[in-house]
């Protein structure tokens, strides 16, 4: 116990194999250590939220994952593409429940041409005042193959059609091994790294994320961990690390869903190795509400997004729900106080 003690003391940088080894620590111990990292990073005891809506603009993917539930074929019957006047009155019930920002992600769609996307971010801002934290470092990727363009120059162009940040999804695990197995057309980690590290270098903000509890192994996820503090030490472009857990409902991946004690584990480790990234995520989308309150006692700092709209989990067969007062109420409940923010992590005053 003394390495712990020792951490505690002086939070030194975690190596893999130290990493390792807090990973099979006691659960307790390994929650107290993230916590007081937690505590040094944000000694003030609010939890953050956002106020968002994710849209999915359409579900048709030549990607074919094997832990997604949720895209379909060009040809399917379920295929679509979301029509402007859809998109237009679900941005505007976000705007009218206080919300800030659009989580806006779909498929990789083999029919849409490069303007569709530089198109449908000029028409929402040319008609909301809200921000897009869009497009994944996947189907990023998947623009620049359809339309012939280098990476920067695809970046450029959809920040000036209105692209403020990138969400961290497709990530799943960085590492190829496991990329290879799940999700083989989805491109390599270091397409994945490299597109943030693009983004990060042209002055864009975004999160990380990790899929975890498919194919995957511990050692499996502190590799990840340290590829993106490797990355942020590079940059400082990361705003928030998001775990979640893999659902399997629906999916070419019948196995056993990770439960909240792995999940914490999870968590608690990754406020310890990721000790420049300055916020953490609870994902109570799949963990639900209960478990996603007590993340904010192993390293949490923030609640994430009242999920106005979210498809993905829910087609895997997972539906939690939270109004804003719910979230507030967690919050409070657990002893810190709620406080909205937006996707750069001020405060909004409502």
């Amino acid at each position: 116990m003394n390495q712990y003690s020792n951490y505690l003391c002086n939070l030194m940088r975690l190596t893999f194999q130290q990493a390792v080894d807090w990973y099979h620590a006691d659960l307790l111990t390994l929650g107290q250590a993230a916590q007081e990292v937690r505590w040094r990073l944000h000694p003030e005891p609010a939890v953050t939220y956002v106020v968002d809506r994710n849209i999915n603009y359409t579900n048709v993917c030549v990607s074919g994952c094997r832990f997604c539930a949720f895209y379909r074929s060009a040809d399917s019957p379920e295929a679509y593409v979301l029509e402007r006047e859809a998109l237009g009155r679900k941005i505007e019930e976000t705007l009218a429940l206080g919300g800030t920002q659009i989580l806006l992600q779909g498929g990789m769609h083999p029919d849409l041409p490069f303007s569709f996307y530089e198109d449908l971010l000029r028409w929402i801002k040319d008609r909301y005042p809200i921000h897009i934290h869009g497009f994944s470092p996947p189907e990023i990727i998947h623009l620049t193959r359809i339309s012939r363009l280098d990476l920067e120059t695809v970046l450029r162009r959809l920040r000036e059609a209105g692209l403020d940040t990138i969400p961290g999804g497709g990530a799943e695990i960085l590492v190829d091994r496991v990329r290879e197995q799940v999700s083989p057309k989805k491109g390599s980690s270091a397409e994945w790294l490299r597109v943030m590290e693009t983004a990060h270098r042209l002055g864009m903000r975004t999160t990380a994320t990790m899929m975890f509890g498919h194919l995957d192994t511990p050692e499996d996820r502190i590799r990840h961990l340290l590829a993106i503090r490797d990355l942020q030490d590079r940059t400082g472009g990361f705003t928030a690390f998001i775990p979640w857990s893999f659902q399997s409902g629906n999916t070419d991946l019948p196995l056993l869903p990770v439960g909240g004690t792995e999940y914490l584990r999870l968590l608690a480790l990754s406020r310890l190795v990721l000790d420049n990234v300055p916020n953490l995520q609870s994902s109570w989308v799949t963990q639900g509400p209960k478990v996603g309150q007590v993340a904010l006692f192993f390293g949490a700092n923030d609640l994430g997004s009242t999920m106005i709209e979210e498809n993905v989990v829910a087609a895997a067969g997972i539906s939690f729900r939270l109004s804003l007062e719910e979230m507030e109420r967690l919050i409070t409940d657990a002893g810190f106080f709620p406080r909205q923010r937006d996707t750069y992590y001020r405060s909004v005053v409502a």
